[in-house]
């Protein structure tokens, strides 16, 4: 278990508190570019600019701003365009709750903590008011604008590396520019991305739509509301198994078949195995877990054992909290009911009764025995679950892919 400190903050446009965030983060970004092979000669500046002008011309007047309150350092005027950046993986996974006339964006982020910035960001650039998580100085990895347009990524398992922008730079235009599903996927097929996302984006009529990027391809637009770290085709494997990517998403789907009775509930079963993964394991870590609301206008930010912390699209005070990120052993939240009898427990019958049909080779024994597991320690045990899926992924039960 390990602490870290994450802070909130509101500045209407780039100002003090930007020059403070740039000051304290840039030596660690500039090292990261260096090393990643960045160039930033006079030439090699202009073209990302020229790029920046063409793909995301309504941010140049925020690029310029930047570069100003950085003091015109020339490696950060390159850098900021975030056209060709180094490249960068994170895990994650992330759905679209729906109950009835409900609905939310709900995700985990999962990367180390040391390698983030940890930081909520409120702002009315370009008179819109948008909510969301800092990355790379004024990208965003996810967030919510006052449109009612909420969006999120996940890296999509590709090493692939093409020409285009940093994916964090693209979600900032997205909410900067766009209020509609429809005009943010227009906005996603024309902006290049220089790797591998998934980005699912919901808005306040209650459309959805995931769309995969991929360097070299034309992107995908889909009706998912699920997304975890790969595409289809499956680059790498090795990769998918290693961050259970195929048992998240699964999970996801089995959990839309019993949806939770309330967005918080929602957001606790990202709290739990397997969207959660622990700190001090081999795989990315889950950083923080969030809720975007489109119709009620508030994030919430969750952590297992925390209070919730709400955040608006109006100006909220600065503010840090320390919380602690728990590791393998710590999963199910002290003073919550046994699984089997709350939200979880439809969600666990669900996905036995489709391992007794798609699985009929399981024993009847070993699926008592894991029954016995949940109602002895009241945790739903999806380790052992994802176990007997093997290899297979499972889309509206009909097995369309397999890993090597």
């Amino acid at each position: 278990m390990i602490e870290t400190t994450f802070e909130a903050s509101w500045e209407e446009t780039p100002g003090r508190l930007w020059r403070q965030r740039f000051r304290r983060a840039w030596p660690a970004y500039r090292e990261w570019f260096l090393r990643g092979g960045g160039d930033a000669d006079a030439r090699a500046t202009t073209r990302a600019r020229r790029k920046l002008e063409a793909a995301m011309p309504e941010l140049v007047p925020i690029y310029e701003r930047l570069v100003e309150l950085a003091g015109g350092d020339r490696w950060a005027e390159r850098f900021l365009t975030l056209h060709d950046p180094p490249p960068f993986a994170c895990a994650c996974s992330q759905t679209v709750w729906r109950r009835d006339d409900r609905f939310a964006l709900v995700r985990n982020y999962d990367f180390p903590a040391e390698l983030s910035e940890r930081h909520f960001v409120g702002s009315r650039w370009l008179g819109r008011g948008v909510v969301g998580v800092s990355e790379c100085l004024w990208g965003l990895d996810d967030g919510m604008n006052d449109q009612g347009l909420a969006v999120s990524l996940t890296f999509g398992g590709s090493r692939a590396v093409g020409e285009g922008f940093g994916i964090p730079l693209i979600l900032r235009y997205v909410l900067q520019t766009c209020g509609s599903v429809e005009e943010a996927v227009e906005a996603l097929r024309r902006v290049p991305s220089h790797m591998a996302y998934n980005v699912t984006v919901l808005d306040r009529e209650g459309e959805c739509r995931t769309v995969r990027l991929h360097p070299g391809r034309h992107p995908v637009v889909t009706a998912e509301p699920h997304a975890t770290n790969h595409q289809h085709p499956i680059d790498d494997p090795a990769y998918a198994r290693r961050t259970l990517s195929l048992e998240r998403l699964r999970h996801l789907e089995i959990q839309a078949h019993a949806p939770a009775s309330s967005l918080d509930a929602a957001l606790e079963r990202f709290l739990e195995s397997p969207l959660h993964q622990p700190t001090g394991g081999e795989r990315f870590p889950t950083l923080y877990s969030v809720a975007y609301d489109p119709v009620g206008a508030r994030a919430v930010v969750a952590w297992p054992g925390e209070p919730r912390w709400t955040l608006g699209l109006e100006p909220f005070p600065t503010e840090r909290r320390t919380v602690r990120l728990r590791g393998a052993q710590a999963y199910s939240v002290p003073g919550r009911a046994p699984a089997r009898r709350g939200e979880n427990g439809a969600a666990f019958e669900h996905q036995l009764r489709l391992v007794r049909v798609h699985r009929p080779a399981v024993p009847d024994g070993l699926l008592r025995d894991i029954r016995r597991d949940l109602e002895r320690t009241g945790r739903v045990p999806w380790e052992r679950l994802g176990e007997l899926w093997g290899d297979a992924v499972w889309v509206d039960g009909s097995e369309v892919d397999r890993v090597a």
